[in-house]
């Protein structure tokens, strides 16, 4: 009996050795992925053909912002996305659409809540937006379009994609 229960945790033990042998030499990276640049002027160009709005899209930024996702959607109010890795790292979106605000913001913004705080860019009033998950900056446009600049990152970056924003 005590010879089967040594042998037991002797194997328990060799078995221990192992696996951190395993662990320590075969490589494993817990970095977030370098997730690949796209270029999406052919995208762009589409979409403000096809928009029923002025299509934004940033201008001047730094070769640090890398844009990572592109999207448009005309069969759901003309829905755009650019999404952009910011310069610390974090996630910065912008989205356009013709669909109802309130569920448009909502969705966007994943459910972030508007503050009774606004802020002037380029001479426009953006509300802003607090979130559990993402922050945002919100344009309402008299032509019934919405533009939210959403994400991870800070106000002070969401406000530098929104300052680079270009419709022409």
């Amino acid at each position: 009996m005590q010879k089967s229960a040594r042998d037991m945790i002797l194997s328990l033990g060799l078995i221990g050795l192992v696996a951190g042998f395993v662990w320590l030499f075969i490589p494993h990276d817990d970095g977030e992925p370098d997730l690949p640049r796209v270029d999406y002027r052919v995208d762009l160009l589409t979409a403000r053909r096809a928009a029923a709005y002025p299509v934004a899209a940033p201008v001047g930024l730094p070769d640090t912002w890398k844009a990572t996702s592109v999207r448009f959607r005309g069969d759901e109010g003309d829905a755009w996305h650019l999404g952009y890795r910011a310069p610390d790292g974090e996630y910065v979106a912008v989205e356009q659409s013709t669909q109802k605000r309130t569920l448009f913001i909502e969705e966007k913004t994943q459910e972030a809540e508007r503050t009774d705080v606004t802020q002037e860019i380029n001479g426009e009033t953006w509300a802003r937006y607090e979130g559990s998950h993402y922050d945002a900056l919100v344009l309402e446009h008299p032509d019934g379009s919405t533009t939210v600049v959403t994400g991870t990152a800070s106000f002070g970056q969401l406000s530098k994609m929104a300052k680079a924003l270009r419709t022409e």
